[in-house]
């Protein structure tokens, strides 16, 4: 939970339980939080798996049997710390509903169709100055059921692990100009509207194609009062 120096009342992120969010009842933590030993604390990160991170991993536009149908985006960034120091050679991963606002997932249940040629994942290491790019599709708005006429913002999932193990972050990243970002729950529950605008990429000309793909930016701060708001890692799409 990010706090600002010295307030531990001023709390940047979300509330654990946002009455609004009504899912978030659910997963919401009954328990005091359990504190890590300082082994986990010293343990770096991140941690790929059993495969090499490619460059093919970061354009989700590439099917097994074609092109991924839809408006192509090119999203890229920096991850920073709180001291706006770049934070390099880190593992960057992202999730997303397809053009149609669906997930490829077991339980979306969204009557749009599937794309056979999106998988709606990739990732990608950052560089020495902390950049990362991905070329995907842009996300279509779907309906989700936290309460009458529910439709989830156009957005894309991120998650990104720091220098240690625990500084990992999971967020998510909107798009400018939505009309559904004032009606929905999630975004909401960030207390500040500066915060909430730091969750809002912004539309970038410089690596906008012509005739190819449009072009959009979101930097991330992993550490520190100035950390990008989090959501809470629960398996769920949303």
């Amino acid at each position: 939970m990010t706090q600002v120096a010295g307030h531990p009342e001023l709390r940047l992120d979300p509330d654990y339980e946002s009455p609004e969010y009504r899912s978030s009842a659910k997963r919401a933590p009954r328990q005091p939080l359990v504190l890590l030993s300082d082994s986990l604390l010293d343990s770096g990160g991140p941690v790929f798996g059993e495969t090499p991170v490619t460059l093919s991993d970061a354009d989700l536009t590439l099917g097994p049997h074609g092109e991924a149908q839809g408006q192509r985006i090119n999203v890229s960034g920096r991850i920073l710390d709180s001291d706006g120091r770049p934070v390099a050679g880190q593992l960057v991963e992202l999730w997303q509903a397809n053009a149609a606002g669906r997930y490829r997932h077991a339980v979306d249940s969204h009557a749009a169709p599937l794309d056979p040629n999106f998988t709606g994942t990739g990732r990608c290491l950052t560089g020495p100055d902390g950049a990362y790019r991905f070329v995907t599709i842009a996300p279509g708005s779907y309906p989700w059921g936290n309460h009458p006429n529910a439709w989830r913002p156009a957005h894309l999932h991120f998650s990104v692990f720091g220098r240690l193990f625990t500084e990992r972050l999971v967020t998510q990243m909107y798009f400018p100009g939505d009309p559904l970002l004032p009606f929905d729950p999630i975004f909401n529950s960030v207390r500040s509207q500066r915060d909430r605008e730091r969750m809002v990429s912004s539309f970038d000309w410089d690596t906008t194609e012509e005739g190819w793909a449009l072009g959009y930016r979101f930097d991330i701060v992993v550490t520190g009062h100035l950390a990008t708001p989090f959501e809470e890692a629960s398996g769920v799409r949303r």
